[in-house]
C-alpha cells in the first residue's frame, strides 16, 4: 500500500469518527454544564483551552489513524501558529517530497475554519522537514538568480508544491535584477527565474 492511500484511509476513518460526534452531543452539553460549576481556578483552565487546543487535539487524532503506535510530540508556537511534530516513524505523515503535510495542513485549517477555532491559517510541520527543506528552497534559489543574471537566459525550476513557490517568490522579490513567475498547471506548476531586463 502507498503512502497516499495510507493516507486517504487514515482520513476516510478520521471523517468517520466526526461523523460519531453528533451522538455524544448530549454527553458533552451535561459535562460542560458541570463544569461550569467548578470552582474559580478551574474556571480558569477551561478558558484557557483555546481554539489552538482543540486543533492540536484534533491533529493527534488524525496521527493516530496515520502513525499508529507511535509516540508523538507536538510543540507549538502561538504567535506564528507553527505546529510541529516529531517522532521516530512520521515517515508516511510527511509523504513524497512533503505531499502528506500539505494535506494534514489543509485539512486542519479547513476543519478550524469551519469549526471557527481560529481566524489564521496554521502552518504544521514534520520532524523540521520544511524548516530544512525552506533553507535548501533559498539556497538554490539564490544559485539559480544568479546563473539567470550571469547568463542572461530564463532558469526554470522543478515543479514544486505552492509553499515552496511561495518561498522562492518572496525570497526573490526583494532582489531588482531578477523576476519571477509561475506557470504550468498541477502537479506540474513550477517557478522560472529570469533576468529583469528581459522581456518575458
Amino acid at each position: 500500500m502507498s503512502d497516499n492511500d495510507d493516507m486517504k484511509d487514515a482520513v476516510n476513518a478520521f471523517v468517520i469518527s466526526l461523523e460519531e460526534e453528533p451522538k455524544k452531543s448530549k454527553k458533552v452539553e451535561t459535562e460542560k454544564i458541570e463544569k461550569e460549576n467548578v470552582g474559580e481556578n478551574e474556571n480558569k483552565e477551561l478558558k484557557n483551552f483555546t481554539g489552538l487546543d482543540k486543533i492540536v487535539t484534533i491533529l493527534k487524532k488524525i496521527l493516530g489513524f496515520i502513525c499508529t503506535d507511535e509516540d508523538i510530540d507536538i510543540e507549538i508556537d502561538t504567535e506564528n501558529l507553527i505546529i510541529s511534530i516529531y517522532g521516530k516513524d512520521l515517515d508516511v505523515a510527511i509523504g513524497k517530497n512533503g505531499s502528506n503535510i500539505e494535506a494534514l495542513e489543509y485539512i486542519i485549517n479547513l476543519i478550524g475554519k469551519r469549526k471557527k477555532l481560529i481566524d489564521r491559517r496554521i502552518i504544521i510541520d514534520i520532524k523540521d522537514y520544511r524548516k530544512k527543506n525552506i533553507e535548501t528552497l533559498e539556497k538554490i534559489a539564490l544559485q539559480m538568480a544568479s546563473k539567470a543574471v550571469k547568463e542572461g537566459r530564463i532558469i526554470a525550476l522543478r515543479p514544486m508544491q505552492s509553499y515552496e513557490r511561495k518561498v522562492i517568490h518572496n525570497l526573490l522579490e526583494t532582489f531588482k535584477d531578477v523576476k519571477t513567475r509561475s506557470r504550468d498547471q498541477e502537479p506540474n506548476r513550477r517557478i522560472v527565474i529570469y533576468p529583469a531586463n528581459s522581456n518575458q
